[in-house]
């Protein structure tokens, strides 16, 4: 072996650097062999290398020489009848698979048969709600106070955010240095004529019916079903707004408050 290999095997060694291993090399130790039957003595005499390094150096020395004694060549694989078992069995299982496979196959045809057979029920349509019939004018200013009802701020009292007992809800600002009454920029605004929407469109509802309240089935006969829609009243109990649900799908007039049936007769 050269030096170079040499020392590259005792740079192996944990704890041993390439220092070190020119060292051992240049005081006569040239191979591993050599190493496994020194002491701790021959070794401390060399300078850099400590009684504890030299312990360290001959354990794992001897530690790898007893690792490759007790390697052994693995034995020849031969089929046993354990493994023969194992193999039976994976086969059976592969068997069962496929037929459980096949049978699936079969169930789907026989349940798409099926259905080609049958008819399929059908779907409950969904059914759009009743629109008012409005002139052009009427839907342009309808879109217009949509737009104005976007843009208009929550109308709050003046510093309701300054004292805990005053209450959100307006009042007009007073007072002579009130700078809300004032207009100024840095205060929110006040109610104003500009946040009115359209005079066509006041008073409808936001899908353009007029609001009619109804509290029996005979105010339904007052309703013109193409400009008018139903409220019902709060006071009216469950069997009367029944009633007048059912009377109003025959009279094809909409109610903006309208209530399930299976909510009830649940």
């Amino acid at each position: 072996m050269t030096k170079e290999d040499v020392i590259k095997e005792f740079t192996k060694i944990k704890g041993v650097s390439k220092a070190k291993a020119e060292l051992l090399y240049k005081n006569g130790f040239d191979s591993i062999e050599k190493l496994k039957v020194a002491k701790t003595k021959d070794l401390e005499k060399i300078d850099g290398i400590t009684s504890s390094i030299a312990k360290n150096i001959l354990k794992q020395v001897n530690i790898k020489s007893d690792i490759k004694t007790t390697k052994t060549k693995a034995p020849k694989k031969e089929k046993t009848k354990e493994i023969q078992k194992k193999v039976e069995k994976k086969k059976s299982l592969k068997e069962i698979k496929s037929e459980k496979k096949e049978e699936i196959l079969k169930e789907t045809k026989v349940e798409k048969e099926k259905e080609k057979i049958e008819p399929t029920e059908k779907k409950e349509e969904y059914k759009a709600k009743k629109k008012p019939k409005l002139s052009k004018e009427q839907e342009k200013y309808l879109r217009i106070r949509k737009q104005i009802k976007d843009r208009t701020p929550e109308f709050l009292r003046e510093e309701w955010f300054r004292y805990g007992k005053i209450n959100k809800t307006w009042r007009k600002p007073d007072g002579m240095t009130s700078k809300m009454r004032l207009h100024k920029k840095y205060r929110p605004s006040v109610v104003r004529v500009g946040f009115r929407g359209p005079r066509n469109t006041r008073g409808l509802h936001s899908s353009g019916f007029e609001e009619v309240f109804v509290f029996n089935v005979n105010d339904l006969a007052k309703i013109d079903p193409n400009k008018q829609a139903a409220r019902i009243g709060g006071s009216v109990g469950t069997k009367k707004r029944l009633d007048i649900q059912k009377k109003a799908e025959e009279l094809e007039i909409r109610i903006l408050n309208l209530w399930g049936y299976e909510l009830w007769l649940i």
